[in-house]
């Protein structure tokens, strides 16, 4: 007699009708478990809430055709001195370290993508002989307990799927807001380099003199060490000062993505204050609701509220699997069954797994309510610091520098009609300089300022602290 066989996964199998109609079912069920990706991998909620928070275009750029794209704008905005605006929008399409978190999308869209995927059957083939018998064997297993517990993997997953999302949104607010920074600060180190070779002219004129005065006899040698002792002084501050120039402009060409500042054009002067501070009231009502950090600890908190539910349900029997058996003989009738496998719960019952997923959650309660709290006070301290910045930055401008820049005048009159020296003149120069540089520093301190509170509004990226067993969704507790 002739070997029969049965092969589940080839068709013109000898399945009996009732197999064919479950292997009919299990193929739907299969197809209604496949999820696709979207088109743009997540980014276009991204693209949103950039345009939303700081009114700038964001670029995923996946392929060639969208890279040339972006080096064409990005050779557009090189080609004219920058605005604030224009850096940021120019670190938002050209920032290569940007464009990595970007992928951080598509890693947890996949996870998301297969926490909807139905697990694949098993299928266990065999072949028994006895004497002149031979038997076929074919199983075909389904996982149940991944199959139950589907739609609640999926919702974890999407939720985390979501926090990656505001995640990479903070990245971007982030990045806008250090280039901004950093845009203020290489602009005041530039001006701070040229009063400083100013006072440098000074201090060298006064130094010249100095010991001209001293070899004609006319000064003594401690007020010719004085003026010499000022320009050595005023040598090292202006070395200090371009070196914190090299460092300004570098930390904006890090930002910006270029390879060197070759290509960098920034203006001479910082923009002028704004003529007043808009009130605002409710400021940590809006950090409150707009901060993206509390958003994604809020996101971590739910995802792990679901996974504790399913670490509740699967805590007993956390193997479960279904077998269709059939059973081929060419002396003996074809034997057709199923069996079920499962743990039995004699020693684990899963009273560790439970407690350590509820300390998860309750740990991760404490710390929203933590980062609600810095929130509040980080807000208001940035806002106090944005009008008190301004406040010293417009006395400057109002008081201080008009101030020296009318006893500067004076001076001059004086000494054109003799009263004073060469030297007091030359120290009066010095101390105007000194006021405006002053100056500024506090108007680059305002516009940084401002930017750090425009961010405090918005949050932070790396505030948030997720606890590792909620990085993606188990596939089934106790790792079957």
């Amino acid at each position: 007699m002739k070997d029969s066989k049965v092969d589940h996964a080839a068709p013109g199998g000898r399945a009996s009708a009732t197999s064919r109609r479950a292997l009919a079912l299990l193929c739907t069920a299969l197809l209604g478990g496949c999820a696709s990706f979207s088109p743009d991998g997540g980014f276009a909620p991204v693209q949103n809430a950039t345009q939303s928070h700081i009114q700038k275009e964001v670029v995923w750029a996946r392929d060639d055709a969208s890279r040339s794209q972006l080096q064409t704008r990005v050779d557009a905005l090189l080609s004219q001195p920058l605005s604030a605006d224009d850096a940021v929008q120019l670190a938002l399409l050209n920032n290569p370290g940007l464009q990595a978190s970007y992928f951080e999308l598509g890693m947890a869209e996949a996870d998301w993508v297969q926490a909807q995927t139905l697990p694949n059957p098993g299928v266990t083939l065999g072949r028994l002989t006895r004497g002149a018998e031979v038997e076929w064997d074919a199983e075909l297993h389904l996982f149940l307990l991944q199959i139950l517990t589907l739609p609640l993997r999926s919702q974890i997953e999407q939720r985390l799927f979501e926090q990656t999302r505001t995640g990479v949104t903070l990245t971007v607010l982030r990045l806008a807001a250090d280039t901004r920074k950093a845009y203020f600060a290489a602009i005041a180190a530039d001006e701070t380099v040229r009063y400083m070779r100013q006072a440098m002219d000074a201090a060298d004129a006064g130094a010249e003199l100095g010991r001209r005065m001293a070899q004609a006899g006319n000064w003594s040698r401690l007020k010719e060490a004085r003026e010499q002792a000022f320009y050595a002084d005023t040598v090292v501050a202006l070395a200090r000062a371009e070196q914190a120039s090299v460092q300004a402009h570098e930390q904006l060409v890090r930002l910006l993505g270029l390879e060197n500042a070759a290509r960098l054009r920034l203006p001479e002067r910082l923009p002028a204050l704004p003529d007043a501070l808009a009130e605002l009231p409710d400021i940590e009502q809006q950090a409150l609701d707009q901060r993206l950090d509390l958003q994604m600890q809020r996101l971590a908190a739910t995802a792990l509220a679901d996974n504790l539910g399913l670490t509740r349900q699967t805590r007993v029997i956390n193997v479960l699997e279904l077998g269709l058996i059939q059973s081929d003989s060419n002396l003996e009738p074809t034997q057709r069954g199923f069996e079920l496998r499962f743990e039995l719960p004699l020693f684990d019952w899963g009273q560790a797994r439970v407690a350590r997923a509820e300390a998860i959650y309750m740990q991760t309660l404490q710390r929203t309510a933590a980062l609600a709290i810095d929130a509040r006070s980080e807000v208001r301290a940035s806002y106090a610091a944005y009008r008190n910045q301004y406040a010293i930055a417009r006395h400057y401008r109002d008081e201080i520098v008009p101030l020296q820049k009318r006893i500067s005048d004076e001076n001059l009159l004086r000494y054109n009609g003799m009263l004073i020296g060469v030297f007091e003149l030359l120290a009066d120069a010095r101390s105007q300089i000194a006021s405006v540089n002053a100056a500024i520093l506090a108007q680059r301190d305002f516009w940084m300022a401002q930017s750090d509170m425009q961010m405090a509004l918005l949050g932070s990226p790396g505030r948030t602290a997720l606890p590792p067993a909620i990085v993606s969704a188990p596939a089934a507790a106790g790792g079957h």
